[in-house]
């Protein structure tokens, strides 16, 4: 039967353009040597199964056979060598990839993106299992996710993990090393991972889809060297120069200070995609205009954080600009707004900046941030504070910023366990599923007697929308109140 499941996989591969015309004995005859066999026979009948059921199949054999070990890590690491048998060299993807280009960007996006998905580098099974809801606040709907798709550590890879020496190869996930790797305990295998090449501002870059896409057509832009995420004038030039050559993608960068940026600060990298999130649609609010840059339209943005929003048709004009406020708000200081540009040494402003086009004209969106802490807040002023904790701890970054909530897996079980007990009237206390999570709830019971077993999960998925709308405020330098913007428009006028 296992000559069966092998045909199914070489099928897959070869409808789905993995395997060309004239390559099916190649992918089998790669898919046998994987599996530890020296002998095959072609079946009459293939099974008729998801790709994920086949995988699983061909690696409980393996196991069998003393190839693969237990656990979600080893199954990862096997299937994904499966996969790579199959998979063309890097120079194939990139030829095709180029040559759609040459007739239309979206066309060769479009490409690309299925075949991100049809090598199971996007892993398409188990990113249906996230949780997505839209959620009604004050800024618009904001999209809310319960991240399910990245599979738990396995406690005995973590243990084996430990107990080897630190690779230190790749050096981090981003870095060009990886495609193709075969990954490790403590390292995810990429043999199916393929890279495009790009060149920005005279480097050498690459685009890759992220493997746990968190909306349409999540890319990665990265540096092909492993350098620091740093934003100056540079990133900005580099953020516009990618939308002039992808213009149906928005993309944005992380800020560069802990805190505030995103989780892989030591290698340069930028995220976009083909989609609209809330603070795109978001107004500009009140404009102004900043004196030698009369090219360029800004404005204040109505949402929670503190954004610019700067639109013109000359790349260089708002690159300029994007830096003048850049190298402002890095030495700013307003101690009535509890903002201070650095305390005992350490720098705190930084920026979050996000590019787009609009027609004709580019567009960035300067959202300001600062990482400072205090006694009160060690986590940070301009964090979540603590009473948001229960739903949401992590740090905010450049996804949360535009108004997508990626919300920790463990709040699947928990909130349906705050449905069961305010339905109930169970002891909120009682239960560490609930525990957290009882002073919320039993003040969502209070704004909601009309609270039954058929309306109590959209009730709190509806709160939850308001408490993310409150995560964002937090982390807003400036705040939604007249003190706030009274503030906000003096920085603007130190412009």
């Amino acid at each position: 039967m296992i000559d069966a499941y092998i045909a199914a996989l070489a099928a897959y591969a070869e409808h789905n353009g993995l395997l060309e015309a004239g390559d099916h004995w190649y992918g089998i005859n790669a898919l046998l040597e994987a599996l530890g066999l020296d002998s095959y026979t072609e079946p009459a009948e293939l099974p008729a199964l998801p790709l994920e059921e086949v995988l699983d199949r061909l690696v409980e054999f393996a196991r069998e056979k003393g190839l693969c070990g237990e656990g979600i890590t080893e199954h990862d690491l096997f299937d994904t060598k499966l996969m790579g048998c199959l998979t063309p060299r890097p120079s194939q993807v990139n030829g095709r990839f180029w040559q759609l280009y040459a007739g239309d960007p979206q066309r060769a996006t479009d490409w690309y993106y299925a075949f991100s998905q049809a090598t199971n580098y996007i892993r398409r099974d188990r990113i249906a299992k996230d949780q997505k809801w839209l959620a009604d606040t004050a800024y618009g709907p904001m999209e809310i996710t319960i991240n399910l798709s990245k599979p738990e550590k396995d406690p005995k890879a973590i243990a084996a993990a430990r107990l080897k020496a630190p690779s230190g190869y790749p050096k981090c996930l981003l870095c060009q090393e990886n495609e193709g790797y075969a990954g490790r305990a403590d390292h995810p295998a990429r043999q199916n991972h393929r890279l495009l090449a790009l060149e920005l501002l005279g480097e050498a870059w690459a685009m890759q889809y992220s493997p746990y896409v968190y909306y349409n057509e999540h890319c990665i832009f990265l540096n092909r060297q492993h350098r620091p995420m740093k934003i100056d004038r540079a990133a900005f030039e580099k953020l516009l120069a990618i939308v002039e050559q992808f213009p149906h993608y928005f993309v944005g960068s992380n800020a560069d200070l802990p805190i505030v940026g995103g989780s892989i600060l030591s290698h340069e990298h930028f995220q976009g995609g083909r989609h609209t999130f809330a603070m795109e649609t978001a107004p500009v609010e009140r404009g102004f205009a900043v004196p030698g840059y009369e090219g360029v339209r800004a404005g204040v943005v109505r949402w929670p954080m503190s954004v610019i929003r700067l639109t013109g048709a000359r790349r260089g004009e708002l690159a300029g600009l994007a830096d003048h406020i850049l190298t402002a708000w890095r030495a700013y200081s307003d101690e009535a707004a509890g903002i201070y540009a650095e305390t005992g040494g350490e720098a705190h402003n930084t920026i979050t900046p996000i590019a787009r086009r609009r027609g004709a004209d580019y567009e960035l969106d300067l959202v300001l941030r600062n990482n400072r802490t205090t006694e009160e807040y060690p986590m940070g002023v301009f964090h979540p504070h603590q009473e948001l904790h229960h739903i949401k701890k992590e740090n905010i970054g450049l996804i949360e910023v535009m108004g997508l909530a990626v919300l920790p897996a463990r709040l699947k079980g928990e909130l349906e366990a705050v449905a069961a007990a305010l339905v109930s009237g169970a002891d909120l206390e009682a239960d560490p599923a609930t525990a957290l999570h009882a002073e919320w709830a039993r003040q969502v019971k209070a704004r909601h007697p009309e609270l039954c077993a058929a309306n109590a999960a959209a009730i709190l998925q509806a709160e939850v929308g308001s408490v993310f709308a409150t995560v964002l405020e937090h982390a807003g330098v400036y705040k939604r109140s007249a003190e706030g913007q009274a503030a906000f428009d003096r920085f603007i006028a130190s412009l």
